[in-house]
C-alpha cells in the first residue's frame, strides 16, 4: 500500500493564470474535481486584493472544469474555525496563493484549517503554494520585507527546502543579507530559487526523492559557492516529502 502524500508543487509565480494551467491540471489528475483555494497571504492587502485572487481562482477552476472552493481565512481566528476547516474535505488540490509569506505561515500554523489541509494532502490530495505560498510550506520562512528579522517557522510540509520565488526577477535586487541567509541554510536544508512561471513538483515519479522542474524557466540550487540552474524538464534529487 502506498502511504505517500499527494503531489506537492512549489511555484515561482503564475498561480491561476493560463501559463500554469497544465501544471494545475496535472496536479488534479485522478483526484476529485474540487479546487480548494486560500488567498490568506494577501489578507494584509485588504478586501480588494482578496477579491482579485478569488476571481482569478474562479477563472482557473472554470478553465480546468472543476469546482472552486474558497476558504476565506484572513486571521488566526478564521484559521481555527471548524466550519472553514470542513471546506477542505474532499479536495483534489489545495492551493496557497501569493502575498506575505510570514503572515501566511503565522496565520495557518497549528490551526484547524492547516491541520485539515495537511490531512487532505497526506490522504492523497495535491498541495501547491505559489510565491508566498511556496515559501510558507517550508520549515523556515525568511522575512524578505525585513531582512534583518529572524526567519519565522514555516508550515513544515517540505522542511528540507528553503525557497526564493520570482527568482529571475528578484535575485539581483534582494539585499545581500537575504541571499547570504538562504545560500547558507541549516544542515539538511537545500536552498532553491524558483523562476517565474515555473514549478518544482514532488510526487510525479516513483522515487519520492525526485522533483520535476516544469514551466517556462528554471529552478536554481543556491550554495555559498554560487547557483546551479536546472531548466524545465530537469529532475532534481531533493529528498522525499511527508
Amino acid at each position: 500500500m502506498d502511504n505517500r502524500p499527494g503531489p506537492l508543487a512549489l511555484v515561482g509565480s503564475g498561480e491561476y493564470l493560463p501559463v500554469m494551467t497544465e501544471v494545475e491540471r496535472r496536479l488534479l489528475e485522478g483526484r476529485p474535481p474540487r479546487y480548494v483555494q486560500l488567498a490568506t497571504a494577501a489578507a494584509p492587502e485588504g478586501v480588494d486584493s482578496l477579491a482579485r485572487w478569488h476571481r482569478l481562482g474562479a477563472t482557473s477552476a472554470d478553465r480546468l472544469g472543476v469546482t472552486q472552493v474558497v476558504v476565506p481565512v484572513v486571521d488566526r481566528v478564521s484559521a481555527d474555525d471548524a466550519e472553514l476547516a470542513g471546506l477542505v474535505q474532499g479536495a483534489g488540490l489545495v492551493y496557497l496563493s501569493g502575498g506575505n509569506p510570514t503572515f501566511l505561515a503565522d496565520t495557518l500554523r497549528g490551526t484547524r484549517v492547516w491541520n485539515a489541509i495537511e490531512a487532505a494532502w497526506r490522504a492523497g490530495a495535491a498541495l501547491a503554494g505559489c510565491s508566498a505560498g511556496a515559501m510558507a510550506l517550508t520549515g523556515q520562512v525568511p522575512d524578505i520585507r525585513h531582512p534583518f528579522r529572524a526567519a519565522v517557522q514555516g508550515l513544515g510540509a517540505v522542511p528540507q527546502l528553503s525557497v526564493l520565488p520570482h527568482f529571475d526577477r528578484f535575485a539581483g535586487r534582494l539585499p545581500d543579507v537575504v541571499l547570504t541567509r538562504v545560500s547558507n541554510p541549516p544542515a539538511g536544508v537545500t536552498s532553491v530559487g524558483i523562476d517565474e512561471d515555473t514549478a518544482l513538483v514532488s510526487g510525479w515519479r516513483d522515487d519520492p526523492a525526485e522533483w520535476d522542474v516544469v514551466g517556462r524557466q528554471s529552478v536554481w540550487v543556491l550554495t555559498p559557492q554560487g547557483r546551479e540552474g536546472h531548466p524545465a524538464g530537469s529532475v532534481l534529487r531533493l529528498g522525499a516529502v511527508g
